[in-house]
């Protein structure tokens, strides 16, 4: 599926890269069904996807990297799977946060973090401790998102400027386009120019609702394990052919 957007400002010229590339990781329970195996199965091979797409996209010299891990309606699937998927986070940056860190990755987390549910201090703590280590990192900016909504944030972010304006930081007629962008999760991060989607479907799922105004869309039917380096090459060079007008001619 194609999707333009519309505007003046910028146009991706032949052979471009896209400053800031979101990813809806999609198919991880598929490509597990179709091998006969638990959905957790496909859950640890596509946090290996994730993990060659990282080393890709710096190497592509990608500023932003933003990435759907866990929404807040997820919370609604089974404890089993909910329960590996957490431990899953928790191995992933035992494992890896040296080697980010090393690479000059820069880790921020995206959501709620205080409103994850009882028990999982563990995954809360190491959250924490990713972002507090690689704050000052100037490389790779690898934004994950967990226990995210995109209709929360605008609605947290609508209530936070309300709280400023109530203490007379802020007046009404100052709430505009870049103070409400401030109050964002995504506050200091360049445009989204690009968003992935995998295994064909066709919705946002509630996923950077304001930041996707007028990001291309790329969708592949690959499923989220087999998206790799190539995968992610091909969804740049579409990206490169396309004319983003942002509501111009």
């Amino acid at each position: 599926m194609e999707k333009r957007g519309n505007d003046t400002r910028r146009s991706a010229p032949e052979g471009a890269t896209p400053r800031h590339v979101a990813i809806i990781m999609d198919g991880n329970g598929r490509w597990a069904k179709r091998r006969g195996m638990p959905r957790t199965f496909g859950h640890k091979a596509g946090v290996e996807a994730l993990r060659a797409v990282i080393r890709h996209a710096d190497a592509r010299g990608i500023e932003a990297l933003t990435i759907y891990a866990f929404s807040q309606e997820n919370w609604k699937r089974s404890a089993e799977e909910v329960g590996a998927l957490m431990g899953l986070l928790l191995e992933y940056f035992t494992r890896e946060l040296d080697e980010l860190h090393r690479e000059n990755v820069r880790i921020l987390i995206l959501g709620d973090i205080d409103g994850m549910p009882a028990g999982l201090e563990r995954q809360q703590r190491a959250l924490r401790d990713a972002m507090a280590r690689t704050r000052n990192n100037t490389g790779l900016k690898l934004n994950i998102a967990l226990n995210y909504g995109g209709r929360q944030e605008i609605v947290r972010a609508a209530q936070r400027l309300c709280e400023r304006v109530a203490r007379g930081e802020l007046s009404p007629q100052a709430v505009d386009s870049a103070a409400f962008e401030n109050e964002l999760y995504t506050a200091g991060l360049p445009p989204v120019d690009l968003l992935i989607r995998t295994s064909g479907e066709l919705r946002l799922s509630n996923f950077l609702l304001y930041q996707l105004a007028y990001a291309e869309f790329y969708v592949t039917d690959t499923l989220w394990p087999d998206f790799d380096a190539d995968a992610l090459d091909r969804a740049i060079d579409a990206y490169a052919k396309r004319e983003r007008r942002f509501g111009g001619v």
